[in-house]
């Protein structure tokens, strides 16, 4: 398993200190003789943060543990652009098998507890809009951008492997990407009553924008971590979030 990360240079010697045996690399600094290395890369396993994925990689850290598959791990950065950039880069190199991107989110559905893991079955970029006369207009609407073509489907971005989903036994759901974290309550209604989704995150639309047009099979993995618009932070539950996520992660790459 290697590592290749967007890190500033106090967080890379932090990543550096946690994986003593496994090469670490900056995507941005390969060279054409490195990139024969990733030609048996498998699966692309990435993540906004760290610190989503940070039990996972403790896990393995361990002498007792072995990841079976073949993986490499990108940390793309927060946000939309950060992710689209560093993912396109990196399938640039080497096309893997399959990418999983994993991550916490905002859910605006009261009825799906916090902690709970879903997977993303469709995404949509949801603030490449406009409001006209109180109407929330996309891209669509506004005859900027064809429904269906490629990547979308529909006006979306529909993960089409359904097996991932069965075999796994995934709740799947809609959601909607966002360069702007939502907590205004009129975007709020907005965006329940155009796109109805289920949950909120800053990068998933990327993942399946970059995967679909790259024809590379992809999976969408997130936890609640808390409510769309309750900004106070002692009601939200990252810790359970990022704890279920890994434990999913854990049973899932044992399991490839």
């Amino acid at each position: 398993m290697r590592c290749v990360e967007m890190f500033g240079p106090c967080q890379i010697h932090h990543i550096l200190k946690m994986w003593r045996k496994v090469n670490i690399y900056r995507s941005y600094k390969v060279n054409p003789t490195f990139a024969l290395k990733f030609y048996s890369m498998k699966c692309l396993l990435i993540a906004a943060t760290a610190k989503e994925i940070l039990p996972f990689l403790n896990h393995y850290r361990s002498a007792d543990n072995t990841i079976k598959a073949d993986v490499d791990i990108l940390i793309t950065g927060v946000g939309l652009t950060a992710t689209t950039y560093h993912l396109t880069r990196q399938v640039s190199l080497k096309k893997p098998g399959m990418v999983i991107q994993v991550g916490i989110a905002g859910c605006f559905k009261k009825n799906i507890p916090l902690g709970s893991l879903v997977a993303v079955k469709q995404d949509c970029i949801a603030d490449e809009t406009v409001v006209e006369k109180k109407e929330l207009k996309t891209l669509f609407d506004l005859k900027l951008s064809e429904p269906n073509a490629l990547p979308y489907k529909n006006k979306w971005l529909i993960n089409p492997d359904t097996d991932v989903f069965t075999k796994n036994k995934y709740k799947t759901v809609k959601s909607v990407s966002v360069n702007h974290i939502t907590t205004d309550k009129k975007m709020i209604a907005a965006y329940i009553d155009k796109f109805n989704p289920a949950i909120e995150s800053m990068e998933g639309a990327a993942l399946h924008y970059v995967c679909l047009s790259e024809k590379i099979p992809f999976l969408q993995l997130r936890t609640v971590s808390n409510y769309i618009g309750e900004r106070d932070k002692a009601k939200w539950n990252i810790k359970d979030a990022i704890v279920n996520l890994n434990n999913e992660l854990i049973r899932l790459f044992e399991s490839l």
